[in-house]
């Protein structure tokens, strides 16, 4: 946990300075497909994820360890050949892994947030999960435990592999000649994210994308086929929580709904996107027909909206690297207390990016629990150490970020929430 928390502080300024470096490239060109909600949407969603795997919020039904202890033939001590393996075996786990979240109604839910953008550029990169609580595909990392690979090895290749999934998220790296035989391309994975039916759950392979070729799932970049991104069922919000569960709220009320009982026991298992009959019927969801005729999700922002949801995503993001850096010292039970705040004030903020009138109802229940965390311990997870006064800035921001609220929710045309009302309503009916 520790360790992790450490490695993030790193990545996570690496990860930004990669972002702004393509954004100011996008700008030098005219070009404009990283808009400020749907960037600031997309680091939300890393956010979650972060704090999220860094709490442990999720568990194996088989554990490596278990694997390594019942299964091991031999040992290889920790070397060059034990990280390639690995690095090799987590491909090919992921690649699987990847291609049934895609295929299976409920595992799907596991992963439509990485998708839910309608724009392909580093920031979508981040949105990543935090829907999956149990790890069902341990037992793809089989060959590594009979050859008894040690966990560390596991464990110090795993964040490696991830993190090399980051650049390829970008729409400014065209085909890249013979590398394309080997590893995955942007133009694979701009391919990947597609829902143009050419594209459609295509290249799912990770870093090495001969699993693709070896398995029947490749797709080349067409050039007469421009990329369309975002997912089939547009998710309609900018709150990466939300997103996160909307798919299983659909699965559960579709299984409520229907009259066979074969496909209420069914429906997690069918293919993604499947729904009973009766219930497709009666009860419409929206759908993407023509990709090249639809309105992307933007619900009007002015400027001063723009500018305080970035403040918004700074307060939080610096609030979360003190939280990295200071795991040890915070302790339980207090990091679950952070994680629920950074949760509560996320899910807030981006209620309010989406023009919701609720929003001010979050972030008075994220003012009240400032108010009694200090009341209770008289610091804010020791920030005081580091910053003099931390306590009061905590307190302040917290205070002028409710007023903040209140003001844009009552500037919010009843039309316009009305509307967002009638949306949310079709998505999820």
């Amino acid at each position: 946990m520790e360790t992790y928390g450490f490695v993030l502080l790193f990545a996570i300024p690496f990860f930004l300075v990669l972002m702004i470096i393509e954004y100011v490239y996008q700008w030098k060109i005219g070009e404009k497909f990283s808009p400020s909600m749907d960037t600031i949407s997309s680091l939300s969603s890393g956010l979650t994820n972060s704090i999220k795997d860094i709490l442990g919020l999720s568990v194996s039904i088989i554990s490596y360890g278990y694997l390594v202890e019942h299964l091991s033939l031999f040992h290889i001590e920790s070397s060059i050949p034990a990280f390639i393996i690995t690095f090799l075996v987590l491909d090919f786990q992921g690649y699987w892994t990847h291609r049934f979240q895609h295929r299976i109604n409920i595992l799907w839910n596991n992963h439509i947030i990485h998708h839910s953008s309608e724009e392909f550029n580093l920031a979508c990169a981040l949105r990543q999960s935090i829907s999956s609580f149990v790890n069902l595909f341990t037992f793809f990392l089989l060959p590594c435990a009979i050859l008894g690979i040690e966990v560390q090895v596991i464990a110090t290749v795993a964040p490696l592999h991830l993190f090399a999934q980051f650049w390829y998220h970008t729409r400014y790296i065209k085909k890249m000649g013979w590398l394309e035989n080997i590893i995955v391309t942007p133009a694979h994975h701009r391919v990947h994210h597609a829902i143009n039916p050419v594209y459609m759950d295509k290249n799912f392979s990770q870093i090495f994308i001969f699993w693709d070729k070896w398995f029947g799932t490749f797709q080349e970049e067409l050039e007469m086929e421009p990329a369309v991104y975002g997912v089939s069922r547009p998710v309609r919000t900018w709150n990466p929580i939300k997103i996160n569960f909307q798919h299983l709220l659909l699965l559960i009320k579709d299984a409520i709904r229907t009259n066979n009982f074969g496909d209420k026991l069914t429906i997690w298992f069918r293919p993604t996107g499947w729904r009973p009959d009766d219930v497709k019927e009666k009860y419409a969801v929206e759908k993407i027909e023509d990709v090249n005729d639809y309105e992307k999700f933007n619900p009007p922002a002015d400027h001063q909206l723009i500018l305080w949801s970035w403040l918004q995503f700074a307060f939080i993001l610096l609030n979360t690297l003190f939280f990295f850096g200071s795991i040890s010292k915070i302790g339980t039970p207090n990091i679950f207390y952070y994680g629920l705040y950074a949760f509560i004030s996320i899910y807030a903020y981006t209620e309010l990016m989406d023009r919701n009138k609720k929003a001010i109802y979050w972030e008075s229940i994220r003012l009240v629990f400032v108010l009694l965390f200090l009341f209770q311990t008289d610091s804010w997870f020791g920030l005081e150490t580091f910053i003099p006064f931390g306590n009061g800035i905590i307190i302040l921001f917290s205070i002028i970020s409710w007023m903040c609220c209140l003001y844009f929710s009552l500037k919010t045309p009843s039309n316009l929430y009305q509307e967002s009302k009638k949306l949310s309503s079709l998505r999820l009916s």
